[in-house]
């Protein structure tokens, strides 16, 4: 089970993009990756088609490893390590530091 989901707000802590904060743009639970708005941008080449005569180039985002990005905590102010408590038989993700809840 990933920590980490859609449209949470992670600070990337190893890579080239280093200390960028995004949001989750997807989980790929699969992969054990997830793809952060603005982080490891690469230009794609598309080929022409009918629709797109042109072709051209487009930036996207690509997946990086989960293990590379903390959960944001704005009481912290910084990327935190999470843990799983159990709370009214629902499991809640907690900030280790600094006690954050984020569900």
């Amino acid at each position: 089970m990933m920590k980490i989901r859609k449209d949470d707000e992670v600070q990337v802590i190893a890579g080239n993009d280093r200390g960028k904060r995004g949001r989750v743009l997807k989980v790929l639970p699969r992969e054990q990756r997830v793809i952060v708005e603005g982080v490891n941008v690469r230009v794609m080449n598309l080929r022409r088609t009918q629709n797109n005569p042109e072709g051209g180039r487009v930036e996207r985002e690509m997946p990086i490893h989960v293990s590379n990005v903390l959960l944001w905590s704005d009481k912290a102010g910084r990327g935190v390590r999470v843990r799983l408590v159990e709370d009214n038989g629902k499991k809640v993700r907690v900030g280790v530091p600094c006690g954050t809840r984020f569900d």
